[in-house]
């Protein structure tokens, strides 16, 4: 099953909702209004609750093919080792340790909810993968990024957490165009935008502390706000524009070195055709005409993003995600895009040996 989307066979539906926008692969829900934390967590089919259980094991087997016996010796604990279980399906999500602490899918919503205090919080999606192991919540928040008079950057907040074991519990700040919808997650050098909090003692209680991420966003947004204003004003010619596309891009230091020194026809053919939809992208899209972006270094590092959002094709939306998200080749190559813009808004200048 390529989209990994939970099905629950209790209720006959995949968890999985969203406002408005078609639901992921056209299945789960689709809902026109904003719910509140209570719905949302019902119709994305994450009420359910996740028990740490004790593990046991057999230590041996005995058994007489001619009467057809099979006897079992008592079962043996399995010290510091637990199961987590769904408590509504039973089904077994993971092995843990024993200072592992599970973090209920309310608790997550708690967070969202905890920031501002509900007021303004909009969910726009969340789920769960596989068997209820892992779960995903998108909110938008009140407050926007301003670009210029017209051009605004809604604000997201993302999180995601586990109950097999696997992972922290992991909240992100990612601002959206309006216009594009492109998602942008470039970390700003030396200011995170990310919490991670590992399942021990207290994760609960340090999730509940949310206003630590607040801090985090409030920082973000306006320091990210102030460097999309100043390249809104800095040109930057085609050449350059491409140049910088390709350097983003690029896969390996040996293909840096071929555009470095002009060797057109030693890039792959895969690798000439991104660059080439990409810098179509920053030509000929609608986004692309604004003020703040056209001929301009904010211009340039949102058509990189851009492709990645709206342009490249995915193997499905799961890939999609974590391709974007969760630290794959959409995050790392739109963070290279982001530093490239950095030195070259500081520079005046593309340089072609650093971020790789």
């Amino acid at each position: 099953m390529a989209h990994n989307l939970h099905f629950n066979e209790q209720t006959g539906k995949h968890s999985f909702f969203s406002v408005k926008e078609k639901a992921w692969h056209g299945l789960g829900q689709v809902v026109e209004g904003y719910p509140s934390s209570a719905d949302a967590l019902h119709m994305a089919g994450l009420d359910y609750t996740v028990q740490k259980r004790r593990l046991f094991t057999v230590p041996s087997e005995i058994s007489n093919p001619q009467e057809g016996i099979i006897a079992m010796t008592n079962p043996i604990d399995v010290p510091d080792y637990y199961a987590t279980v769904r408590t509504d399906s039973g089904a077994v999500l993971g092995v843990v340790g024993k200072d592992y602490e599970v973090v209920q899918n309310r608790d997550a919503f708690a967070f969202f909810d905890s920031i501002v205090d509900g007021d303004g919080i909009q969910y726009e999606t969340a789920g769960a993968l596989g068997k209820g192991e892992r779960i995903f919540i998108t909110a938008k928040l009140p407050s926007y990024i301003r670009v210029g008079k017209d051009d605004l950057i809604e604000q997201y907040l993302f999180l995601t957490t586990s109950h097999d074991g696997y992972g922290s519990i992991t909240a992100a700040f990612t601002p959206v165009r309006i216009v594009c919808n492109n998602t942008l997650n470039a970390a700003l050098r030396n200011c995170s935008n990310a919490l991670k909090i590992r399942h021990t003692t207290n994760a609960k209680e340090r999730l509940a502390q949310a206003h630590q991420l607040m801090g985090i966003t409030n920082r973000f947004s306006q320091e990210l706000e102030g460097i999309f204003n100043r390249w809104a004003k800095i040109r930057i010619t085609d050449p350059e524009v491409k140049k910088l596309i390709q350097m983003a891009l690029v896969p390996n230091k040996e293909v840096l070195q071929n555009i470095q020194a002009g060797k057109e026809d030693a890039l792959s053919t895969c690798f000439k055709n991104m660059t080439e939809a990409a810098f179509e992208y920053a030509l000929s899209n609608e986004s692309q005409q604004l003020a703040t972006t056209k001929g301009s270094l904010f211009g340039a590092y949102n058509a990189v993003t851009g492709y990645f959002q709206n342009v490249r094709t995915y193997k499905n939306e799961e890939a999609k995600l974590k391709s974007l998200l969760l630290g794959g080749t959409a995050q790392m190559r739109t963070q290279k895009a982001f530093n490239l813009c950095g030195d070259f808004a500081d520079s005046g200048r593309l340089i072609f040996n650093s971020h790789f």
